[in-house]
C-alpha cells in the first residue's frame, strides 16, 4: 500500500507542478529570492507528506550547531533514494542538493531543483564538474547552503565509499563552514525490501559544525577522511536509537 501511495503521490504533484510551478515563475519576475522560499516550502511539504504517508518517523538531533547566519556546506552519507526527501525535511536552511546530471532531465523534478538551486555535477567531466563546484561557491557566498554526499552514489554495503575529495571544494573556497550529516536506516524505508515502501524510525544528526581554518594542517590535507570519519562515529553511536 505504502509502494502504492508514493506512485498515487507522485503523480498527483507532477499534476499541481503544473500551475505551481507558473505561479513560482511569475514570483520569479518580482523576487528571486521569493521564489526560492516559496519554492522550498512547497517542496519541503510534499515531501512532509509523503514521509508521513510512507509511516516515517525522524528524530533530528544537533540542530542548534547549525550557524544561523551563514550558508553551509552539509556534508552526508548516502544509502537511500529517500536520503533527499529526510535531508530537505531536516535542514532549518535555504538549500540547494547537488545531484547527478541525468535529474536534470526528469520533468517538473528538474524544474522544481532549478528553482531551489540545486546543482547538475557531471561526474565523467572535469570541467563541466568544476564549473558546477564555481556556480556552488558563488551561491554560498550569496547566502544559499549546498548540501553534498561525497560518495558520489548510493551505497549498499556495510561500510561508507570514501568520500571525494572534490566535494569539500565549496567549503575550501567559500570559507563557509561544514556541518556533517549523519542519516541512519533510510535505506529501511525502501533499499532494503525492494521494491516495496515500508515504515521505519531515521535518525539524523547535525554534527558540530567545522571551521577549515581551525583546523590542523594535517586534517585540512586530509578533509574528506577526517569529515568521514566523524559522519562514521556518529552513525555507530546512532544505531541503538532505531
Amino acid at each position: 500500500m505504502k509502494t502504492l501511495f508514493v506512485g498515487l503521490f507522485l503523480l498527483i504533484f507532477f499534476i499541481i507542478s503544473i500551475p505551481l510551478l507558473f505561479i513560482e515563475f511569475l514570483i520569479g519576475k518580482f523576487d528571486k529570492q521569493l521564489k526560492v522560499r516559496s519554492s522550498q516550502k512547497i517542496v519541503v511539504t510534499a515531501f512532509k507528506m509523503m514521509l508521513a504517508g510512507c509511516g516515517v518517523k525522524k528524530t533530528i538531533l544537533g540542530l542548534e550547531n547549525i550557524p544561523k547566519d551563514q550558508a553551509v556546506l552539509y556534508v552526508a552519507n548516502h544509502r537511500s533514494y529517500f536520503d533527499i526527501l529526510v535531508g530537505y525535511t531536516s535542514v532549518p536552511t535555504l538549500t540547494g542538493f547537488v545531484a547527478k546530471k541525468e535529474m536534470r532531465k526528469l520533468p517538473f523534478i528538474s524544474s522544481w531543483m532549478k528553482n531551489l538551486h540545486c546543482l547538475f555535477l557531471d561526474r565523467d567531466n572535469i570541467r563541466e564538474g568544476m564549473k558546477t563546484i564555481l556556480e556552488g561557491i558563488d551561491l554560498v557566498k550569496h547566502g544559499h547552503s549546498i548540501f553534498i554526499a561525497p560518495e558520489g552514489t548510493r551505497n549498499q554495503g556495510t561500510e561508507m565509499l570514501p568520500f571525494k575529495e572534490g566535494s569539500f571544494k565549496i567549503a575550501e573556497k567559500s570559507g563557509c563552514p561544514i556541518i556533517p550529516v549523519s542519516m541512519n536506516n533510510t535505506d529501511g524505508i525502501f533499499e532494503q525490501h525492494l521494491p516495496w515502501v515500508r515504515k521505519g524510525h531515521v535518525i539524523v544528526e547535525f554534527g558540530e559544525p567545522i571551521y577549515l581554518k581551525e583546523l590542523s594542517a594535517e586534517d585540512r590535507k586530509h578533509l574528506a577522511p577526517y569529515v568521514q570519519g566523524i559522519i562514521k562515529d556518529t552513525l555507530e553511536k546512532n544505531k541503538s536509537l532505531v
